[in-house]
């Protein structure tokens, strides 16, 4: 049966749509069937739920959307909306939280808008993404938002899964220390999620092991990679890896790193006043000879001459 936001705990005083804008509430639910929430005027504040397990529907004015594990659904106050347990689902975990929204996420979230102030972020095909990474930010909002802002700042070490009658945590952070931490928690999952939903359709048709392979030398450039280390992380033989990588990118394994470390050495260049040999180390160049060459011939000018034109020189 559905129930209003007046039966939620802690989410709302009695008559209101749902927590004042300023305000940050946060939450984890594992719901059951005939489980809904239903505000007839919308909420005063955001409403951000991001899926662990189950599946849930979400209508906010005339648009609605189902959401499975690692979908992100932000609502937009002043619209009627109504969420709860799929039906058909046999339950719905999720964390949500209410809360004003930072300037800065328009520009995450406006791609993924569905009209009537619904934001729909979905991950890519063909794994979680940064699903753990995601879940640790929800439960270090948690603790930051129960945080009284005397004694130590709390540190969170998430377990690998809830206990299955853990079902649920809610908390509202009232100081502003705690209000910003947990806003900075939140902040980080829209990136995350939104980062990840872009990556996913800028490498749409890659095969997710070359993905793989690139995301591990973007990650670090300066690393020792090599045909045989990237292999094994993907679970390739070197030579299956570098023909499918090449057929697949057009480059070989080992030219994708070398412009990931030139284009590495160059944001250091721009960014940093390490010396040209130090640049040259943390960009995985052995040499600095060999950095010196192959920089000018990438760029058409050597290290220190590039730095010293400043941003003007194009990558």
């Amino acid at each position: 049966m559905p129930v209003t936001a007046d039966g939620l705990p802690e989410t709302a005083a009695h008559g209101d749509p749902g927590p004042p804008p300023g305000l940050v509430v946060v939450g984890r639910y594992d719901e059951l069937p005939g489980y809904a929430v239903q505000r007839p005027r919308g909420a005063d504040s955001w409403l951000l739920t991001w899926t662990v397990g189950g599946r849930g529907t979400l209508r906010q004015g005339r648009t609605e959307t189902g959401a499975g594990a690692g979908d992100l659904v932000v609502l937009a106050p002043g619209t009627p909306h109504r969420y709860g347990v799929q039906q058909g689902a046999d339950h719905w975990r999720f964390w949500w939280a209410h809360c004003g929204a930072r300037p800065s996420w328009t520009a995450w979230l406006g791609p993924h808008g569905r009209g009537d102030g619904m934001y729909v972020v979905t991950p890519g095909p063909g794994g979680d993404g940064p699903h753990a990474r995601i879940e640790a930010a929800f439960h270090r909002m948690l603790a930051d938002a129960r945080w009284t802002g005397t004694g130590t700042p709390p540190v969170t070490a998430p377990p690998a899964s809830a206990p299955a009658d853990d079902r649920v945590a809610v908390a509202v952070a009232h100081g502003t220390t705690a209000r910003e931490l947990a806003l900075c928690a939140l902040e980080e999952v829209v990136l995350l999620t939104a980062g990840a939903a872009l990556g996913a359709r800028t490498g749409a048709g890659v095969d997710p092991r070359v993905r793989r392979a690139q995301e591990l030398i973007a990650a670090d450039p300066g690393a020792p990679h090599t045909v045989r280390s990237l292999a094994a992380e993907v679970s390739l033989s070197p030579s299956r890896f570098a023909h499918l990588f090449t057929r697949q990118l057009g480059r070989s394994p080992m030219r994708e790193l070398r412009e990931a470390r030139l284009n590495h050495a160059a944001r250091l260049l721009e960014s940093t006043d390490l010396s040209v040999e130090r640049v040259a180390a943390a960009s995985g160049f052995a040499s600095p000879f060999h950095f010196n060459r192959v920089f000018r011939a990438r760029y058409g000018t050597p290290p220190g001459a590039y730095r010293a034109a400043g941003p003007m020189v194009e990558a």
